[in-house]
């Protein structure tokens, strides 16, 4: 079973950054060779993709976050992250990981003065 839990959400004004964590515990998984990525719920909407990393160096986003977002990961802390920067108004919302059909309870962030 798959255990996954992100932080590092809050309020961020216009303009600023954020990095969130998504850590992976549990079994039947080797998170240095399994993909992860991260979703967002902005208020009154429905979650949508935001980015994917794959092992081995690939990497996509989607292109309201692209030039702006990088994902990256530690293998040794079963960790993915997330670099939120030149953050908008419109970024705001529940950000959740993923790892194949697994979830986590999310984290959230709002942009806002």
């Amino acid at each position: 079973q798959v255990h996954l839990v992100e932080s590092g959400g809050g309020l961020v004004q216009p303009g600023g950054s954020v990095r969130l964590s998504c850590e992976a515990s549990g079994s039947g998984f080797t998170f240095s060779s399994t993909p992860m990525a991260w979703y967002r719920q902005p208020p009154g909407s429905q979650r949508g993709f935001v980015a994917l990393d794959i092992p081995g160096g690939s990497t996509s986003f989607a292109d309201s976050v692209k030039g702006r977002f990088t994902i990256s990961r530690d293998n040794a802390k079963n960790t993915i992250y997330l670099h939120m920067n030149s953050l908008k108004s419109e970024d705001t919302g529940i950000y959740y990981c993923r790892m194949r059909n697994d979830w986590g309870q999310g984290t959230e962030v709002t942009v806002s003065t």
